[in-house]
């Protein structure tokens, strides 16, 4: 596959032109489209509520209007409406009824498909090459993603709660007020609808800008925040903490000058939706009282104009503040589908199999790779780890021995040349079952925040206690679990940090123990321990690998003398190979390393 090198998405995007919204809404509908008859069936009890609702007004003008009796004389208490009174509360009932059916029948959808999208996202952050989790920025993805999952509960029940109930009413009134009154009602209604609707789309596209650069530097602020964090012990190794406060305030100060910025265009847009209700008020206000003077209008339907006026503009008052939320959940849910559509850069092909591993014989053919074109890390790197034997390759830093095991495991595609198990070509092969085939103990390890024996059962999800006892004795940290107040319930922390270097190795080692794949890699993997734990480990690991494919990335000598074939890597090239004694007699560069770490000093 054709490798991106395309940034995370962390960069300011430009404002979307409106198809960009639909194209946003177009790529939501499908999760929709499963819930499909509970949004019918939301839609009914919508359609319900709003008719209720709309009755109201016109209940209202029917009780004032037989009510218009002189007080005190003898019908005053016989012509006392009960029924519609009755009917009055009915209605104001029925509407609540209906809206809370809706968001009943609604919320599963709502849930659903804010979970499905989250978990696709999920899955598909995992799908994704190491370069992009390399390039990433932790704190500012999450926040997308996080964003971007309540964008997606924002748009469903802001458009189903607020813009179509609101379009409804609208239609409903307007119909009411053409065909009782004069026309003058309606279009006075319309044309301030129109002029409300106009000034809050334009003002909101205006300052759609402003949201986004706040939203881009409140990533940013929190990816420092993270960032820092994360790296806790740095902070402190260097007395930094100042330094780390001052970069943070900075980003707080660009985000607190973005808040202002934001906070008086929102002011503006608020001012003037006012402005265009206070003004449809007075006309429509001034239109029904002429009528009642002239005549033409009952008392009541002064009332209930009056009404339908209120129910009518207390919504579009939010009609505004609704707009914006949706054009930030649409910006927001887009970031997230943009996140969905980064390329994977190492995908599994068209009818790719599943490896087949009989021995697990390794070989590397002429490979060439580089993680960037212009710097090119393996040159023409051929070498084989027959079924059940060790190969070891040692070097410099740099040297590209780690990048070995990342091509094995396929985190990367070479550029040219091929690598094969048992004769097929991992490329050929589901990265699942490739995976599957390969334990790792690396240099570095990373913990999970959380129990010893969560760590250690990780290498097989599902193990039982006995089975994670079993890895922990042959990693030679049992007895140190064991003497802990919680035992294998002790939390790890952040990446481990509550365990020493050689205890997250040696949880490290449990873990692909436990695992037990057929072919192992050990990166430096006991370059954390003291030399008894070494020892000891050292020799486990013989047991562990015997009858075992072991590539193993050393930086002590002393622990591959017994490999079946030491490789020595120097600037991506292997410049010699061979046993231990053959490569000590050749008096070459392993020779030169193997005095220096028995003399204390060190080949790297």
């Amino acid at each position: 596959m054709r490798r991106s090198s395309a940034p995370a998405e962390t960069a300011p995007s430009a404002p979307s032109p409106q198809p960009g919204d639909w194209s946003t809404v177009a790529k939501l509908l499908p999760y929709l489209w499963r819930y499909r008859w509970r949004v019918s069936l939301a839609l009914l009890f919508m359609l319900g509520a709003k008719m209720s609702n709309v009755g109201v007004p016109v209940l209202l003008k029917t009780l004032v209007d037989r009510m218009a009796i002189k007080p005190g004389s003898a019908e005053s208490l016989a012509v006392v409406p009960l029924g519609l009174l009755v009917a009055y509360g009915a209605l104001r009932l029925s509407t609540s009824l209906f809206t809370e059916l809706r968001e009943l029948i609604f919320a599963k959808a709502t849930e659903g498909t804010a979970r499905s999208i989250s978990l696709q996202v999920f899955r598909h952050l995992h799908d994704l090459s190491l370069r992009f989790h390399l390039e990433r920025q932790t704190g500012g993805m999450t926040r997308d993603i996080e964003r971007g999952t309540r964008a997606v509960q924002s748009l469903i029940s802001y458009s189903l709660y607020s813009i179509v109930p609101t379009l409804i009413e609208v239609v409903l009134v307007l119909t009411l007020l053409g065909v009782k009154f004069d026309a003058w009602f309606a279009w006075i209604t319309f044309a301030a609808l129109v002029i409300y609707i106009s000034f809050t789309v334009t003002v909101t596209e205006w300052r759609t800008k402003f949201r986004r650069l706040l939203n881009e530097l409140d990533s940013v602020a929190h990816s420092k925040a993270i960032d820092s964090l994360l790296n806790y012990e740095t902070v402190k190794y260097f007395n930094n903490e100042d330094f780390e406060a001052r970069r943070y305030d900075e980003s707080l100060e660009k985000l607190r000058k973005a808040q202002l910025r934001s906070q008086t265009t929102l002011s503006m847009l608020n001012t003037g939706q006012q402005l265009i209700i206070a003004f449809a008020l007075v006309a429509m206000l001034w239109r029904a009282t002429q009528g009642v003077v002239d005549g033409k209008m009952s008392l009541g339907d002064l009332v209930m104009v009056n009404a339908f006026m209120i129910q009518l503009y207390i919504p579009l008052n939010f009609l505004g503040v609704i707009y914006r939320e949706i054009k930030q959940s649409l910006t927001d849910l887009d970031k997230m589908f943009r996140l969905l559509e980064r390329e994977r850069e190492v995908a599994d092909g068209p009818g790719a199999l599943t490896l087949k591993v009989d021995g697990a014989a390794v070989r590397f053919e002429h490979v060439n790779f580089g993680y960037e074109p212009a710097r090119p890390i393996l040159h023409d790197v051929s070498f084989e780890i027959p079924a059940g034997k060790k190969v070891a390759v040692v070097g410099p830093s740099g040297s590209g021995k780690s990048t070995l095991a990342r091509l094995l495991y396929r985190f990367y595609d070479v550029d040219g040349g091929a690598i094969t198990i048992d004769g097929q070509d991992v490329r050929a092969a589901t990265q699942a079952s490739l995976r599957r085939s390969i334990g790792i103990v690396p240099q570095d390890t990373v913990l999970f925040n959380d129990t010893v024996a969560y760590n250690i059962a990780y290498g097989a999800p599902g193990a039982t206690q006995e089975q994670v006892e079993g890895a922990a004795r042959a990693a030679h940290i049992h007895g140190f679990i064991s003497a802990t107040p919680k035992g294998y319930d002790t939390m790890v922390g952040e990446r481990g940090l509550k365990l020493s270097g050689g205890e997250k190795q040696r949880v490290a080692i449990a873990r692909t123990l436990l695992k037990n794949p057929p072919l192992l890699i050990f990166d430096e993997a006991t370059s954390a321990l003291d030399s008894s734990n070494e020892r000891a480990i050292q020799a486990e690991l013989e047991s562990v690998g015997r009858n075992k494919t072991v590539l193993v990335i050393a930086h002590r000598l002393s622990t591959i003398v017994d490999a079946h074939e030491i490789l020595v890597l120097e600037a991506g090239r292997i410049v010699e190979r061979g046993s231990h004694e053959a490569l000590l007699a050749r008096q070459g560069a392993y020779a030169r390393m193997w005095r220096l770490q028995q003399s204390g000093g060190d080949a790297q």
